[in-house]
């Protein structure tokens, strides 16, 4: 099995995630990337692979796949123990629609902030906007986090048991907190969720990767 990644990728970073929690061993090729040009050139695999031109590419056999959702159920129908989807078509059901959360209703909100890994803007105009934009999805995904933790509840996982969901939410907060959006003060049942992935030892792993990407390719972070 080879799996096509991205240094701070959240899309191939998840699939990695997966692949951990399942244990199966992967061959991993990083594909180029700066904060300055992005996934620029393009890998090659990847344009052959993907018509939309990105990472995660996985391959497994003579089974080529893309897009992170898919390789998540692809990997669970092939290599079913562990699993990382509940049983029951509602539950099953519950837990595409909180990975789908992760996907499309945090990730949005953190495109604003995004610029922050990035070299900064030289038009101060331009600064004051990305700015001004970044407060307002900051609130917004505070008003998300809520929402999240009434979900949550008592439980220690998303579905009760760990699962996809988990580690697509997992995700979309951790690139929050790296970009310095809002962190997770006043939601003590979500951040002890957050605790709790981040002593996982496959998620701690990928985790401490893109920390250490970071470090490398976003300085602008750490001024």
């Amino acid at each position: 099995m080879k799996l096509y990644s991205g240094p701070l990728s959240l899309f191939a970073r998840k699939i990695e995630m997966a692949l951990g929690e399942k244990g199966l061993a992967f061959e991993r090729e990083m594909v180029p990337f700066s904060q300055a040009q992005g996934y620029q050139p393009k890998h090659p695999a990847v344009l052959a692979a993907n018509p939309k031109r990105q990472v995660p590419v996985l391959v497994d056999g003579d089974l080529t796949l893309f897009d992170s959702t898919l390789i998540f159920e692809y990997l669970e129908d092939a290599y079913p123990e562990p699993p990382l989807y509940p049983r029951g078509a509602a539950a099953r059901a519950r837990c595409r629609l909180l990975e789908l959360t992760g996907d499309e209703i945090l990730l949005p909100l953190l495109r604003a902030f995004m610029y922050r890994s990035e070299p900064p803007n030289p038009d101060p105009e331009r600064r004051r906007v990305q700015e001004e934009e970044a407060g307002k999805a900051g609130a917004e995904l505070r008003r998300e986090y809520a929402k999240l933790e009434a979900r949550l509840g008592g439980q220690e996982y998303f579905c009760g048991s760990f699962s996809v969901a988990d580690i697509g939410l997992f995700m979309s907060i951790l690139f929050a907190l790296r970009l310095k959006g809002p962190r997770l003060d006043g939601h003590p049942a979500l951040a002890g969720w957050h605790a709790r992935m981040s002593a996982r030892p496959a998620i701690a792993a990928v985790a401490a990767e893109i920390a250490a990407a970071d470090r490398e390719l976003s300085p602008a972070l750490y001024r």
